[in-house]
């Protein structure tokens, strides 16, 4: 169906208080945000940043657009960023049509946010179950794509406990039986009868299992925070949205990548395994960037490592110098670090952080 452009604003280049009501401070706020209609649905999207070059943050499964928050500030310094919430999640609307979140369908999405951002062209970068979407993108556009890449990606090329958990069979008896948590620690949590008894235990299981680090408490609130934010019955219609399992199929599309390619994966995912994403790099005749103590959430764990790698990939592929296209007036950049413990102390960072700037 046609996409049309709803509700665009524009906050301004130093951004205002522009996010969902009593979120956290940003680093940095859009520059412009506005909605998109497809097929029925409203699709939020966000843009930060100017330039020839624009990078597509996509959406994955169970959190919204802010899990980009690590990226988002740095990549906007050197290009131009757009981002969307997906189908169901954050501010985009609600829908519990299984058939709405498969993988073809939220690549149509994917590129009804583009058209309407006015995107022609982009870098694609997914998380997770976004994967699936770049992939289908590829399929169904694959002159819109400058290059991909993909992050702890959902590809379940491999054996694994997505084998068993997206299988038809298994999904016919998670509907007609309520299933013990000691038959299997997944079966015991991946099942819509527990989400809609105790979502936030889920909740809290599946984002601690993303971060598996020490010292994480702080990506674990933030990923509960987010991932409460959509409702268990909606959740359960993503959950049944199709996507590619079969082998042949995955190796297809795969192969089908007719752009660059970059694969960054955790040696401690424990949600999509590593030997997937070494899978899918081999596949698409891509570069894999393996990101040691990290987990599936390791653009927010790790990000110094992922943002440069992002930066230095982008910059390959598009033939760019990043000596010539860094942010900045060349002075000297200084990381400034608070611990104020009162209002004098306040007072003081304030200060010093204006001077430096």
């Amino acid at each position: 169906m046609a996409t049309s452009i709803e509700d665009t604003v524009t906050p301004g280049p130093t951004g205002g208080s522009v996010g969902r009501g009593g979120e956290q401070s940003r680093a940095r706020y859009p520059d412009s945000e506005g909605y998109v209609q497809r097929d029925g649905q409203r699709l939020f999207y966000e843009v930060y940043g100017e330039g020839e070059a624009t990078i597509f943050l996509t959406q994955p499964w169970l959190v919204h657009s802010r899990h980009w928050k690590m990226q988002i500030h740095y990549l906007a310094r050197h290009f131009r960023v757009l981002s969307m919430d997906g189908l169901g999640y954050g501010r985009s609307q609600r829908c519990r049509e299984p058939r709405r979140y498969g993988a073809a369908e939220s690549a149509r999405d994917c590129l009804a946010v583009m058209d309407a951002s006015a995107t022609e062209r982009a870098v694609i970068i997914g998380y997770s179950r976004s994967a699936q979407y770049t992939l289908e993108m590829a399929r169904l556009a694959p002159e819109r794509i400058v290059s991909s890449v993909f992050i702890a990606p959902f590809f379940p090329y491999t054996p694994s406990h997505w084998s068993v958990l997206t299988h038809p069979l298994a999904q016919s008896l998670s509907r007609a039986f309520r299933l013990p948590k000691t038959v299997h620690r997944w079966w015991g949590h991946m099942y819509p009868a527990h989400w809609r008894e105790d979502y936030p235990e889920f909740v809290d299981w599946f984002i601690s299992r993303c971060l598996p680090e020490p010292h994480s408490t702080k990506g674990i609130e933030d990923g509960v925070g987010w991932a409460l934010e959509i409702d268990p019955e909606t959740l359960t219609a993503t959950a049944y949205g199709h996507v590619h399992r079969n082998r042949s199929t995955l190796r297809g599309l795969a192969q089908n990548l007719d752009c660059p390619v970059l694969v960054i994966s955790g040696d401690r995912d424990k949600i999509t395994p590593p030997r997937d994403a070494r899978a899918l790099a081999r596949l698409s005749d891509g570069k894999l960037e393996v990101v040691c103590g990290a987990g599936h959430m390791l653009h927010v764990r790790k990000p110094v490592q992922v943002n440069l790698a992002l930066r230095e990939f982008v910059d390959r592929s598009l033939r760019r110098d990043p000596t010539v296209h860094s942010s900045g007036d060349g002075r000297p950049r200084a990381l400034f670090v608070s611990a104020p413990i009162g209002l004098g102390h306040v007072q003081r960072d304030v200060a010093v952080a204006r001077e430096l700037c």
